[in-house]
């Protein structure tokens, strides 16, 4: 369901914010330029996935997967009964959660950047900023494993193979293309 694009994407992103991460915590000066290049790769891939959600595949395109909050919440509901949907794309919780990565990781790249530049060089809030986010950013990370384990396990797929083949078991009675 998820095309190679998609697929890259997600797998180049979550290696750079590993990548800026732990690099972050790291206390030699050589670490320095891979935890910045880190996240200038994080805003690369963003940059991109945003313009192929615009005019990508059907289940790349934003539009296809992003829903209104009351479809979400019923969907939530759903969940908490045992009684969600399956979807052949992203449900609506994955896909907010796509928002939430994306908009955190590119705040947090660019909070990062800012903090390098002559006029904000050393600025408490920039850099306070940009700490809170890379933290966000993790626990939204967190979050995301989460549900994709507990929605693997409830609807017996495996969604990281899927996230690597770009393939879903065919659709059945009942699910939501």
């Amino acid at each position: 369901m998820w095309d190679l694009f998609v697929r890259i994407a997600h797998w180049t992103l979550a290696v750079c914010v590993l990548t800026a991460w732990i690099t972050a915590e790291w206390k030699f000066e050589s670490a320095e330029p891979i935890h910045e290049w880190g996240g200038y790769a994080v805003l690369l891939v963003i940059a991109l996935r945003i313009v192929w959600g615009c005019v990508g595949s059907r289940y790349a395109r934003f539009a296809q997967f992003a829903i209104g909050p009351s479809r979400t919440l019923a969907y939530a509901k759903a969940v908490v009964r045992g009684v969600e949907p399956r979807y052949l794309g992203h449900n609506p919780l994955g896909a907010w959660m796509i928002v939430a990565l994306l908009a955190t990781a590119a705040l947090a790249s660019l909070s990062g950047w800012l903090s390098i530049t002559d006029r904000f060089w050393g600025v408490a809030w920039v850099q306070d900023t940009h700490h809170v986010l890379g933290d966000g950013l993790i626990a939204l990370v967190s979050l995301h494993v989460a549900g994709v384990v507990y929605t693997s396990l409830r609807q017996r797929e495996n969604l990281v193979a899927a996230m690597l083949s770009g393939l879903k078991r065919p659709a059945e009675p009942g699910d939501v293309a």
